[in-house]
């Protein structure tokens, strides 16, 4: 009989989504696309639609860890993203889950929903900053999220440039600052450094679109690519081809717009 090919594992710590078109939810579509195995670690339950959030439950810090460690007994995974962590106290508990199992890992730094709810407490930002980005593989930011932690305004796509570098240099990984709310462009424009390689990726902006759940299934696309083999510059050039195609791909459900997965 021939032996099976083990199927790559991948995991994500993220809100949940009732809408569907974000968070853990677009999380494990985006990895099932990708032929990998998505494990899962719910922060929050959240009460959502592209829309407007209109509430958050946050996770026991016990259940929390407990879930990692299930995870991380039965699945071994080899790469992992977070999303909403939403306070301070879930940011420990993710920390410290990577400090004593370090892998390839993805932060995507979470803190107002596409809909303008807040989505990490003001009091959890030095947290998420001071002990979980150092840890990150990657941190991918949007731009209210790369002033935030570059501590500039970023106008311009030099101004992209400035922030991934004082990013990497301020954490110590490398970062993907996505520049796709910059005013005036033709094309949506990421910059790319992890300290030594810079990357331009771009790509046309799809006129009429408004969609959900985009940063989350790009920073769920590159983990998947992680857990893949993939290096990191391959991983984050495959992962803006795929956020792309799926932009393109998207469809109406209900009254909103869903990403093609």
């Amino acid at each position: 009989m021939r032996k099976r090919k083990l199927m790559p594992v991948a995991l994500t710590i993220a809100g949940s989504d009732s809408g569907g078109g974000a968070g853990i939810q677009a999380d494990l579509k985006t990895f099932s696309a990708l032929d990998v195995h998505g494990t899962s670690a719910i922060t929050c339950i959240t009460a959502q639609n592209p829309g407007s959030v209109s509430g958050i439950q946050a996770c026991r810090a016990k259940l929390l860890s407990s879930q990692l460690d299930a995870v991380f007994l039965g699945f071994q995974p080899a790469a992992a993203k977070t999303g909403m962590l939403y306070s301070a106290q879930i940011i420990r508990v993710v920390a410290q889950f990577f400090d004593r199992h370090p892998m390839n890992l993805v932060v995507d730094p979470v803190m107002v929903s596409t809909s303008g709810a807040r989505l990490l407490k003001q009091s959890a930002v030095e947290a998420l900053l001071n002990r979980l980005v150092p840890l990150a593989t990657l941190v991918m930011p949007n731009l209210h999220e790369a002033e935030v932690l570059a501590g500039k305004r970023i106008r311009s796509v030099e101004n992209l440039r400035t922030a991934a570098r004082q990013i990497n240099r301020r954490f110590g990984c490398a970062a993907l600052v996505k520049g796709g709310h910059l005013e005036g462009l033709k094309v949506a424009v990421d910059i790319f450094y992890d300290g030594k390689q810079e990357l331009l990726l771009s790509a046309p902006f799809i006129v009429g679109l408004r969609t959900h759940g985009t940063g989350c299934t790009y920073s769920a696309a590159v983990t998947a690519y992680l857990a893949r083999g993939c290096s990191l510059t391959r991983a984050v050039q495959q992962a803006k081809q795929y956020i792309t195609q799926a932009i393109a791909r998207s469809r109406k459900a209900g009254s909103h717009e869903v990403l093609g997965w």
